[in-house]
């Protein structure tokens, strides 16, 4: 299967914003960490990444997505739609934090929860909010 034209431009796009929120979510677990936790800390980091990528999400990737909804009702949505990726993201995170040990453990859990929940994630954002 080739993919090319828009669908493409549309993963690419939001291979980038999850990149961005990649180091979005790792810099706000690192700074939260030693105030809240290890676990505690990453719910508050990935809140924190799904809001950058939403932003980035609704100017690029999905910019010709219907915009019927007010500002914040979509940012509710987003994040609403986001949680069933959040789960297998946090799940990852937690099942790598289990098996390793060292200061790198909690980037690698958060590295391997974003790639886990990215195409959950990419479907509820297409199809529940940026729908066209």
């Amino acid at each position: 299967m080739v993919i090319s034209g828009p669908l493409l431009r549309r993963l690419l796009s939001f291979g980038i914003a999850g990149v961005i929120g990649f180091g979005v979510d790792a810099g706000l677990l690192y700074l939260l960490a030693p105030h809240v936790g290890w676990y505690a800390g990453r719910v508050l980091s990935f809140w924190g990444a799904a809001t950058a990528t939403w932003l980035i999400n609704r100017r690029f990737t999905f910019a010709d997505g219907a915009r019927r909804l007010p500002l914040w009702h979509e940012y509710l949505r987003y994040l609403a739609a986001m949680l069933g990726g959040a789960l297998v993201n946090y799940a990852a995170y937690v099942a790598v934090l289990h098996a390793l040990q060292g200061p790198a453990a909690p980037l690698l859990g958060v590295a391997a929860g974003s790639i886990a929940g990215m195409g959950v994630n990419y479907l509820s954002a297409r199809y529940l909010v940026f729908k066209r």
